[in-house]
């Protein structure tokens, strides 16, 4: 598998090597072609001008109409700039530009003798003029500029000339280059396809076999979970049991055992009626013995709610609401309406809206709670929510507030359980439990 990766990497590479050499190659004779032409044009752009201006010339010579020079005039200045512009196009090499001197030399002669001419002719020195026109300088000079545009035009020639061979040298290097390549990168392909059919086979069996594994794994996890779940189950039911027989246990003996007592107190306070001490620690005494009666209903009302079984679920939650309200100072909000429920499922619902309850009066700083119970379709809603501080339900530890236990109850009561909450935006819980079905 290295192996060949290693040899489709390196055809890779071949292949890009050969393309960017031959783009840089051609784009490096390309732009040279463009400059010899531009050259050319620049040359032949001068060589126009002179003609023009030696046109003027001579159309004024002969008539002195300032109309015939104008060409003349137009012509002779653009030539300066022509002659830079060659200077700038040739002054990468040392031999043209000395050539683009020698033609500057030519052209500043032919511009004076013509110059000359045309100065005598607009001071009407007829005899002089013609002299200057008689001369053979004019024609020797001309003669050189064309002889120096045609060196340079050879220059140009031999230029194109390299581009083409170098443009074809890289056209023919590509075409031979890249089927090799491509062949080397084909042989690699098709080595590397028989590595990853072994490689694939060798990977299903690995599958299969890990997929049994899997399988095992997963069957033991549910059974596990099963049992974890069933245990818990029967755990809750056990506690549950023992709250209910404790409150049980707690109403008929610590009961009869308080009421007792505050009989015997009462029977004690008439026989000492004329004792004023003995009065008053009976009175206190009552009064102690009343509020162990309180909190022996308390206790048993939160081991096992007796409303619940005496006045039903509305009527047990109202209560569970404005004692709350009362203990915690926040203002609780309740709409209830009658469901149909057994009583393991009611029970479910008083225990979680009991712990959500606890958990907002310990945790969320909140001003305001909401309980809501109400039917939907076969479904019953209940909804459990506050104004308070909230918290992060992704960070948050499974067994924080008791949710763990919540979730777990509706969960077996095959509920489902949501938790929404925001920092700083309240916190809301919603279990959905079915009306019918086990």
């Amino acid at each position: 598998m290295a192996l060949n990766l290693v040899l489709a990497a390196l055809a890779a590479l071949v292949l890009i090597g050969i393309n960017e050499a031959g783009y840089r190659q051609s784009r490096q004779e390309v732009q040279a072609v463009r400059e010899t032409q531009v050259a050319r044009l620049a040359l032949n752009k001068l060589l126009q001008d002179i003609v023009d201006a030696e046109t003027g010339q001579r159309g004024y010579l002969l008539t002195g109409e300032p109309s015939y020079r104008a060409p003349y005039d137009a012509a002779i200045a653009s030539v300066n700039d022509r002659i830079d512009a060659l200077r700038k196009i040739y002054r990468s090499d040392a031999r043209e530009a000395a050539a683009v001197e020698v033609l500057a030399g030519h052209v500043a002669r032919k511009l004076a003798e013509m110059e000359m001419s045309v100065r005598l002719r607009k001071s009407n020195n007829e005899d002089a003029w013609k002299f200057v026109i008689t001369t053979d300088v004019g024609r020797e000079e001309m003669q050189a500029i064309r002889a120096q545009v045609a060196t340079l035009m050879a220059f140009s020639d031999q230029t194109l000339a390299h581009g083409q061979r170098q443009i074809a040298q890289s056209l023919a290097f590509g075409r031979f280059g890249i089927p090799a390549v491509v062949l080397a990168a084909l042989i690699a392909f098709v080595l590397y396809l028989r590595q990853t059919a072994a490689l694939h086979a060798a990977d299903q069996r690995q599958q299969t076999v890990l997929q049994r594994e899997r399988n095992a794994l997963e069957g033991e996890v549910r059974d596990r979970t099963a049992t974890l779940a069933e245990l818990a189950t029967h755990l809750q039911n056990v506690r549950e049991s023992e709250r209910a027989h404790l409150a049980r246990e707690l109403h008929d003996e610590l009961g009869s055992l308080l009421t007792a007592a505050k009989l015997d107190v009462a029977r004690l306070r008439s026989r000492l009626a004329d004792i004023p001490d003995a009065i008053q620690r009976l009175q206190h005494l009552t009064e102690l013995l009343n509020s162990g009666i309180a909190l022996k209903r308390r206790i048993i009302e939160d081991l096992r709610p007796s409303s619940l079984s005496n006045l039903g679920l509305v009527a047990s939650l109202e209560i569970l609401g404005r004692e709350f309200a009362e203990r915690s100072a926040i203002q609780v909000e309740m709409t209830l309406e009658p469901v149909e429920l057994d009583d393991a499922k009611q029970l479910t619902v008083y225990r979680m809206v009991q712990e959500s309850l606890t958990n907002i009066g310990k945790y969320a700083q909140a001003t305001k709670a909401s309980v809501t119970m109400k039917t939907q379709g076969h479904q019953v809603l209940i909804e459990v929510g506050d104004d308070g501080q909230g918290f992060d339900t992704e960070s948050v530890r499974p067994s924080t507030h008791g949710l763990t236990g919540m979730r777990h109850r509706v969960e077996a009561a095959h509920g489902t359980l949501t938790v929404v909450s925001t920092p700083g935006a309240g916190s809301r819980l919603s279990a959905r439990l079915p009306t019918t079905g086990p």
